[in-house]
């Protein structure tokens, strides 16, 4: 029978790749993805007050459309905690940006064209409204709410992500569906006792990455440990 641990390791580390926004680099690339050039996308069809979301391999990337081929999004980011450099800050986010500002809990809401938003993806437009039906807010207010959080926040993968922003921006109420399906892997992963290493490398890292209180985690971490000792 296979070692349900490195399955359940991958499966872990993909949520978390989902969740982080890391952008995949296509085959054979050293560096960064190129950004297609301005008019790249045809931003026509696009309203003030839009919610826009680009799907990628393992995750989905939220902003709001405020006009004139801008878009507010939020984003990982290890700058704004070390510099207040505005010229640095605006320049699009590295993946070593993004990376260290997961670790510091760091992010901003920024506005970007939609080729630096999209980076390259499909662009959908809306496609969340039909899970909120009744919920949407006014384009205008969603955009001015947009407009308002622009600059530096906190971040956090589970409860302060780019879903959180867009949700609340234009259906009044921040939730993140993809946080949802993290916590049920997470679930799935410490419900299995074959998976006892998994477990605890889960806690260790929710100390370490989210800033949770050791004292609460702790002995979560151990209890599929203890169980499985028992058995």
């Amino acid at each position: 029978m296979k070692n349900p641990v490195p399955q359940a390791a991958s499966l872990l580390l993909e949520k978390l790749m989902l969740l982080v926004h890391i952008r995949p680099l296509p085959a054979g690339s050293g560096g960064e993805t190129p950004t297609p050039a301005p008019g790249y996308y045809d931003t026509s069809c696009f309203k003030r007050g839009d919610l826009l979301e680009v799907p990628r391999t393992l995750f989905i990337h939220f902003g709001i459309y405020l006009g004139e081929n801008r878009v507010a999004h939020l984003m990982p980011d290890i700058l704004p905690a070390i510099t207040g450099d505005r010229r640095q800050i605006q320049q699009v986010v590295t993946n070593k940006r993004l990376i260290l500002g997961v670790i510091a809990r760091t992010a901003s809401v920024r506005v970007d064209t939609v080729e630096d938003f999209a980076y390259g993806g499909s662009i959908l437009v809306n496609h969340m409204d039909r899970l909120f039906e009744d919920q949407v807010l006014g384009s205008e207010e969603a955009a001015r709410r947009a407009e308002k959080l622009v600059g530096t926040t906190a971040y956090s993968l589970l409860w302060n992500n780019c879903e959180h922003f867009v949700t609340y921006c234009r259906y009044g109420a921040p939730v993140s569906f993809q946080t949802d399906k993290f916590c049920e892997t997470v679930k799935m992963i410490i419900r299995d006792q074959r998976s006892v290493l998994a477990s605890v490398l889960v806690g260790l890292a929710s100390i370490v990455c989210l800033g949770l209180a050791p004292s609460t985690t702790l002995p979560t971490i151990f209890i599929p440990f203890f169980l499985w000792m028992a058995g």
